[in-house]
């Protein structure tokens, strides 16, 4: 009874210190970024107060034998919303998410604040200029986090990657920091439509199992690779190994 009370009492207190940050961070968000440059730390520390207040346990497994690079594109798999803030909760990284996120209430803004990329997934124009986008951002020495297979496409890794991260790696020489992602309870934290972000974060909060891995390998050598299709397939069969090591 005691221990449940005090649970409850965190949990209270986890999501206070959430609403106030919160509310500071849009309210920063309004002001020009020159004013507010140490705006992107203060938003990686709230992905992790978020993080705190959904009551995830995200661990990082270093599965890595070598040290990471200075600058890379990390990739990830992408079944659920969570690793729109579990990833810079643990890497400095850009996020390159869908263009709906910018709409999202506060959320939205606040990711705009911080320095995010945007594609609309579904059009070429929007895809080509992400990826001039994001080639100039890395060109100011950001990491910037990207994910592969176009979007939420479940708990299984998708049938094929697309190019555009392996392209930009060929043609600056950043290399590739792979990163394989792992909920214990796919079901709950697994985006499918017609669900929103509230559900998304209902079934986040009572979901029985709350242990989100995130294992992070050697990161790939763009000089190992003559184009992008064989880059592309060489890590889309890295994932199917790894989702072979860990979800089946």
């Amino acid at each position: 009874m005691i221990h449940s009370i005090a649970v409850l009492l965190w949990r209270i207190v986890c999501w206070l210190e959430l609403t106030v940050f919160t509310l500071v961070l849009y309210t920063l968000s309004w002001l020009p970024g020159a004013l507010v440059p140490f705006y992107y730390t203060l938003f990686r520390f709230w992905c992790r107060t978020f993080v705190r207040a959904l009551g995830v346990d995200l661990k990082l497994h270093q599965k890595n034998t070598r040290p990471l690079p200075s600058q890379y594109i990390l990739i990830a798999n992408h079944p659920s919303a969570f690793e729109d803030i579990g990833i810079p909760a643990l890497f400095p990284v850009h996020s390159l998410a869908k263009i709906e996120v910018r709409d999202w209430w506060l959320v939205g803004r606040i990711s705009m604040a911080a320095g995010s990329l945007y594609v609309h997934r579904e059009s070429p124009e929007s895809r080509n200029a992400a990826g001039v986008q994001i080639e100039e951002e890395l060109q100011k020495g950001k990491n910037i986090a990207l994910y592969p297979e176009g979007g939420c496409k479940g708990r299984r890794i998708f049938e094929s990657f697309r190019y555009g991260a392996f392209e930009i790696s060929l043609q600056t020489g950043i290399p590739i920091l792979p990163v394989f992602l792992h909920y214990e309870s796919q079901d709950d934290f697994e985006w499918r439509e017609p669900q929103t972000l509230l559900h998304k974060i209902w079934h986040m909060l009572t979901t029985q199992n709350k242990r989100a891995n995130y294992y992070v390998y050697d990161a790939f050598d763009p000089e190992q690779f003559a184009d992008k299709a064989a880059y592309a397939e060489y890590a889309h069969n890295k994932y199917l190994e790894w989702q072979a090591r860990y979800l089946d």
